[in-house]
């Protein structure tokens, strides 16, 4: 359990009222994480959603073809700064991290139980609203990122 008040220094929690912040208050540990550390992996089930405060994660993406493993291919995809979510696979279905993740220096987290936010998303659409419009602007960050890192390789 952390504080809530840690959880209101993040525009991803500011807009949610005291009820909400503690609850997830009660389902979020903070982690310190070596340089190096592999968070999870791609196709691994989505337990934990994560808010990275300091340090660095790179998302990276593999790439290979089903029976032939020797073409496997590893893409980074995005890196994760301070403030930023992370995981969020554990949030939208099929609760599935669609990436690998690991840290890129020294990290601290808040590791977020996923269940619990789901939770606390269906008992209260009007949380559930509000979070998720933050998950959605994360997602279309790492979109564009994705779209400029595409375009560089096609330049």
């Amino acid at each position: 359990m952390i504080s809530p008040e840690l959880l209101r220094r993040y525009p991803v929690f500011s807009q949610l009222n005291e009820d909400h912040l503690k609850a997830i208050a009660m389902i979020t540990e903070e982690i310190n994480v070596p340089a190096g550390d592999i968070l999870f992996e791609e196709g691994q089930l989505a337990e934990y959603l994560y808010l990275l405060e300091t340090g660095s994660v790179d998302l990276t993406f593999k790439s290979e073809e089903q029976f032939r493993p020797e073409t496997k291919k590893v893409f980074p995809v995005g890196e994760i700064n301070p403030g930023e979510l992370f995981g969020i696979s554990a949030v939208l279905e099929p609760y599935i991290y669609t990436a690998s993740e690991h840290t890129s220096q020294v990290s601290k987290a808040l590791k977020i139980d996923a269940a619990g936010v789901r939770a606390i998303m269906k008992d209260d659409p009007g949380a559930g609203y509000v979070f998720m419009s933050q998950v959605a602007k994360a997602i279309m960050e790492r979109l564009t990122y994705t779209r400029i890192q595409l375009a560089a390789a096609w330049a």
